[in-house]
């Protein structure tokens, strides 16, 4: 405006701290609602111990009814028994049922449990059907126990994390704190069912949470403590895979090996996920609902079992043998063949499993295949760090599957070789897929997340690095009359937001050209009379200074604006505007990190005789 004054405030850009109340600036932004949340958390991990244990109990009772007909819940493997060509029906008829679970109970008990709890976590406000805590367990029970080549991580993941998110449900929580819940509860139910708790932890902080905020590693840790700690009670002690002891250096050529079965288990991997969604994208193309779909892959689990008893069930037994070094050749082939063949056709089914065990059983068959050419480093060295490495490439989780192949063996001695070879591994499936096994359904139902971690440009980035200076200010005791030509003839004005200043230059309140044309309309030669400082808006959000961008974006979304001034705390002096344009700039800048590239030393620099030639050079030589 023309009456108005246009003053650089830059000079008054000062670093004040927060003095009226507004939030201090910390590393974190936990408060002492994480306690009540973590007592909330141990009680869920306890209770998930024991669903743990029931559904482990499930799956021997099913396993001992479908193949040896007696009532028991010891866990067993379907090898052994005695049905001959008739077990081919077994699977078949497991799947059936769950069809008709699925069908009529819950769809969400389709698949292998980690992409229905990450789609509960995203979009459904980490709500979850009480019935699925239910049938989830069950059906994956059935399936596991009538031959599914299955494990039980993926089902008690999600059935932990449905019993976590029902109990939150009781409370008076927010999204994030029932987010909170449900990820305890399945890591809880990991930790019990593989003693396995920092890995459950990791698992949730790769897989579940999409942040590492303490006000949600420490509960779900919490949880995961005390599930480890009542399954001591009620389960015994890991490691579920004891093996032999290996060396604690093995050298270069040892550690090229691993290399190359991180490559190996990558392109594995790869392997493994596309052929999982190309069966699936073959049973959406069957005329036939997709109820009956199980029973195709039940089929197919049939006529694998009839050739290859060992890829029947959870597999436990035979990745301990080949943690051992004590399979053979055969046993080796009919892991990667069949088990790989009925997985995929099964899990692209639609049936309800895991994908942890046989990953595991499949790693360790490839490594077992490794050790044939590789140095001897010991008995199951190979398929030990090839079940880390399939772990890391498939599931896109290296920390997780590292910590995890150390909790189910005790090996300490591996921890260099299993960086190596997982790391390996998922860069080769990061490069060459676009999603994981996890995330490729959830986004085939239309969604899309992302698995990476930084730190948001807006977070660094303070109120007074963007914030502009040169504005238009008006003053509050100016009258409106002074101002009605400006407001007519400079309505093209690109400042909407008009702050008012007293005449210490303290802020007052705004007025945009809308408030001030209403008013005239209104009250005519009234409204004309009075000072600006009688018509600004009184209740002004504003921003201050050493705020972080973040905390004004959240401003701006919580009040429905897109305009702040911003004002020194202490003195309440007028600093500057600040807007979504402004805020934009912290997104330039980040996007110029990632793209610009430069080389800021040249190696002349550090050559005798060339620093004095390199310092005298004019800028246009450089």
């Amino acid at each position: 405006m023309r009456n108005g004054s246009r003053v650089d405030l830059a000079s008054n850009n000062g670093n004040t701290r927060n003095r009226d109340g507004h939030e201090e600036l910390g590393d974190f932004s936990t408060t002492s609602r994480t306690l009540p949340i973590s007592a909330l958390a141990m009680g869920i991990g306890a209770l998930c111990a024991f669903v743990a244990l029931v559904l482990l109990r499930l799956i021997g009772l099913f396993t001992n009814l479908f193949y040896f007909g007696r009532w028991s819940t010891t866990m067993v493997s379907p090898i052994g028994n005695h049905l001959g060509v008739y077990s081919v029906l077994v699977p078949v008829a497991g799947a059936l049922i769950i069809g008709v679970m699925a069908r009529y109970g819950s769809e969400r008990i389709r698949g292998h449990g980690i992409p229905e709890a990450i789609e509960a976590i995203l979009i459904n406000g980490s709500r979850v059907e009480p019935k699925v805590a239910l049938l989830k367990p069950l059906s994956s029970a059935i399936s596991i126990g009538s031959g599914g080549p299955f494990g039980a991580e993926g089902p008690i993941i999600m059935t932990g994390g449905a019993f976590g998110s029902m109990i939150a449900q009781l409370f008076h929580l927010t999204s994030a704190e029932r987010k909170t819940l449900l990820v305890a509860g399945a890591a809880g139910g990991m930790s019990a069912t593989f003693a396995s708790p920092v890995a459950a932890v990791l698992l949730a902080v790769e897989l579940l949470l999409f942040e590492w905020k303490p006000r949600s590693l420490i509960p779900v840790a919490l949880a995961s403590a005390v599930a480890a700690v009542v399954r001591r009670y009620i389960l015994g002690f890991g490691p579920l895979f004891p093996v032999p002891a290996h060396p604690l250096f093995i050298g270069p050529k040892g550690l090229l090996g691993c290399a190359l079965v991180g490559l190996l288990a990558g392109a594995l991997s790869a392997l493994l996920t596309l052929s999982v969604y190309a069966a699936e994208d073959a049973f959406q193309k069957l005329p036939v609902h997709w109820m009956w779909w199980p029973t195709i892959g039940g089929a197919a689990i049939g006529l694998g079992g009839l050739i290859f008893p060992q890829a029947l069930g959870v597999g436990y037994d035979t990745i301990g043998a080949l943690l051992q070094g004590s399979v053979t050749t055969k046993v080796i082939l009919g892991v990667l063949l069949v088990k790989w063949f009925i997985w995929a056709v099964s899990l692209g089914s639609g049936t309800s499993g895991g994908v942890l065990a046989p990953l595991l059983m499949m790693g360790g068959a490839l490594g077992g295949l490794e050790a044939m050419f590789l140095p001897n480093e010991g008995a199951g060295f190979w398929p030990l760090i090839s079940m880390g490495a399939i772990l890391g490439g498939t599931m896109r989780s290296p920390f997780t599957s590292i910590i995890f192949a150390f909790e189910l063996t005790h090996d300490t001695n591996v921890f260099l070789p299993l960086l190596v070879g997982s790391v390996i591994a998922h860069a080769f499936t990061v490069l060459t897929l676009k999603r994981s096994i996890l995330t490729e359904k959830v986004a085939r139902r239309g969604y899309h997340l992302s698995r990476e971690y930084a730190v948001d440009p807006l977070e660094i980035l303070f109120v007074r690095e963007v914030m502009r200076a040169n504005i238009v200010v008006l003053p509050a005791a100016g009258a409106l009359r002074e101002f009605q030509h400006s407001l007519r003839a400079d309505r093209r004005q690109s400042q909407r937001l008009l702050p008012v200043v007293n005449a210490e230059g303290r802020f007052v309140g705004v007025l945009t050209r809308g408030d001030l044309l209403e008013r005239i309309e209104q009250e005519g030669e009234a409204a004309l009379r009075r000072t600006l400082g009688e018509l600004v808006r009184q209740q002004t959000v504003k921003a201050f200074p050493d705020e972080p961008l973040r905390a004004v974006v959240y401003r701006m979304a919580e009040k429905g604006i897109t305009r702040m001034p911003v004002v020194e705390p202490s003195s309440g002096r007028l600093l500057g505007l600040i807007s979504l344009t402004d805020l934009l700039k912290a997104r330039a800048r980040h996007l110029e990190e990632e793209r610009r590239r430069e080389q800021v030393l040249s190696l002349r620099f550090f050559l005798p005789g060339d620093q004095g030639k390199h310092e005298t050079a004019t800028p246009a030589a450089r």
